[in-house]
């Protein structure tokens, strides 16, 4: 059985499997793909060659930029401060959504190093409030603490999908325990909920480790766990991985509940670091790992953050008093299993700097960004190691892993350009022609910063012919810096006499940056792709 998903990708049963053979980390999607590919799900992105046939433009990636009056979230309130030694009011994945239920802004956070779960909301995403809820009166708790159980890594989802209103939340969250013999122990459980504040649970999953979490393919229509293995001794695992190594696990299931129960020989191996990942130059001799990675839909891919783990290792960071340095870099999919990372520089990183928010330890939310209407904004986790109470390696007294190294956590906010994370650019006289085309919409459009240059578009025929009406002389230039503007030729804007056939586009380029385009139902340029972790400006999670 093959199963052909919505961009042309045929897949073999919907199963995946880990190229071992490569060294490279770096794959968008495994498969055959069509020779004419679908384009009616969501602007068309440019950080592969998936839709291009040929060019003389190259493809540029940028990075996010720092809001700045960061941070938007810290530690204030009694349970936020720790009593002084770990200081926190952050995700730990946890979430951060629009939730079109509430029209709010919503964030999921740890309170507090290793307390629970608390949450706040907002009405423009920047300005924070902590409402108090009847789940631990008097506070902002959704999650009250349980003996003996010290939470780590969660994940919340706003699944709008959800036939049933009391699964529309979904969590996972990663415990430490101690057990009867003064062991240490961990325990995984998925969570669900009606409203994001009162929740049903848990399901406990197979064991995992910490900074495990999950995500939602709305393209396959399937829950997958990313599982987080450090040291598997038994089974296949062991032969694949070895001690110490940090790496990621895959398991798929159409029912979120159901999928925490499975056999660890099921999963499969996910994501890895590669020769490409770097140490940082003050610790060339750490060996870098992949720490984390959190995914979401987006227009018409899935990407990832990806947490680089360029040290020190927990017990230099332990002696020292000091975070963790975790860069985040971007990553894309066209499966959403396997991943590439075209731009191995950091997406977002780290500062180093000693007294900043974000001196280290970044960590991304669940739901990885929101949509603006020009926009994509994400909101980041970094740990600045500053502790009321402790320094150096010191330990602090009212709870396990208190130490500098995970104190002063808050939440800062970096905005990207909507589509921006790659651009096909031109200085002069470029072009960019895709492959053979498919679309059932009318109407082009572009995101493009013309402003010093032009674009003009043809549209090309099976065998390489320019289609009346369509060429580039009848088409007027495109000359202004928009992240959506409606391609037209002298016959009008429609595609309607061309949907359903196989067709090119050629993009004629001078000076200029294409980041996407995509072929809409209507003038108003609406894409029928996905919007991440929800968007104020739409009334659900797709551009419709």
């Amino acid at each position: 059985m093959k199963e052909r998903l919505y961009n042309g990708i045929e897949i073999d049963d919907g199963t995946f499997t880990y190229d071992s053979s490569s060294v490279s980390a770096d794959r968008a999607f495994s498969g055959k793909v069509a020779d004419v590919i679908p384009v009616d799900v969501g602007r068309q992105l440019f950080f592969d060659d998936f839709l291009i046939e040929d060019t003389d433009c190259r493809r540029v990636f940028h990075h996010p930029e720092w809001f700045k009056d960061n941070p938007v979230l810290f530690p204030e309130t009694e349970e936020e401060l720790d009593n002084g030694d770990c200081p926190m009011a952050a995700p730990f994945n946890d979430g951060v959504w629009f939730d079109q239920k509430t029209r709010k802004f919503r964030m999921w956070y740890m309170p507090g190093w290793m307390h629970t779960t608390a949450l706040a909301e907002s009405d423009d995403g920047i300005h924070w409030v902590r409402h108090l809820f009847d789940v631990v009166p008097g506070t902002n708790l959704v999650f009250k603490k349980r003996k003996g159980y010290e939470r780590d890594g969660a994940l919340i989802w706003i699944d709008d999908f959800a036939t049933n209103e009391k699964e529309r939340y979904k969590m996972f969250q990663f415990f430490r325990l101690r057990g009867a013999d003064g062991r240490d122990l961990e325990e995984g459980g998925l969570y669900i909920s009606a409203d994001g504040i009162h929740w049903d649970g848990p399901v406990v999953t197979d064991p995992v480790g910490d900074n495990s979490c999950f995500f939602y393919n709305p393209f396959r229509k399937k829950w997958c766990m990313s599982i987080r293995r450090n040291a598997p001794t038994t089974g296949r695992l062991a032969e694949e991985m070895p001690v110490g190594i940090r790496k990621r696990y895959y398991k798929e299931d159409a029912d979120f509940l159901h999928g925490a129960a499975w056999d660890s020989n099921d999963e499969v191996l996910w994501q890895t670091t590669d020769p490409k990942d770097l140490p940082d130059p003050a610790i060339p001799d750490h060996n870098v790992a992949l720490y984390d990675v959190n995914v979401v839909a987006y227009e018409s891919v899935m990407i990832g953050l990806f947490g680089i783990f360029r040290g020190p290792e927990n017990h230099i960071c332990q002696e020292k008093g000091i975070p963790k340095t975790i860069d985040l870099e971007i990553g894309f999919s066209r499966d959403g299993f396997n991943f590439t990372r075209p731009d191995r520089t950091p997406f977002l990183a780290a500062s180093r700097i000693p007294g900043t928010w974000n001196k280290g330890y970044l960590h991304a939310s669940g739901g990885v960004c929101l949509v603006f209407e020009d926009k994509i904004r994400f909101y980041v986790t970094g740990f600045s190691g500053i502790s009321p109470n402790l320094s150096g390696n010191q330990m602090g007294q009212s709870g396990r892993y208190r130490n500098a190294m995970y104190a002063g956590a808050s939440v800062g906010i970096a905005e990207l350009r909507r589509d921006g994370f790659a651009s096909m650019h031109s200085d002069q006289d470029g072009y960019l022609l895709t492959k053979p085309l498919r679309f059932s919409g009318s109407f082009l459009f572009m995101n493009c910063d013309a402003s010093k240059g032009c674009i003009k578009v043809e549209v090309l025929d099976e065998a390489g012919n320019v289609l009346p009406g369509y060429s580039k002389e009848e088409c007027k230039p495109i000359e202004n810096d928009s992240v959506k503007t409606a391609v037209t030729w002298d016959g009008g804007a429609s595609l309607s006499s061309i949907k359903g056939k196989t067709v090119r586009f050629r993009f004629i380029m001078d000076s200029s940056d294409l980041y996407s385009f995509w072929i809409s139902d209507d003038l108003a340029g609406h894409s029928n792709g996905f919007v991440a972790a929800g968007s104020p400006d739409y009334p659900g999670p797709i551009d419709e």
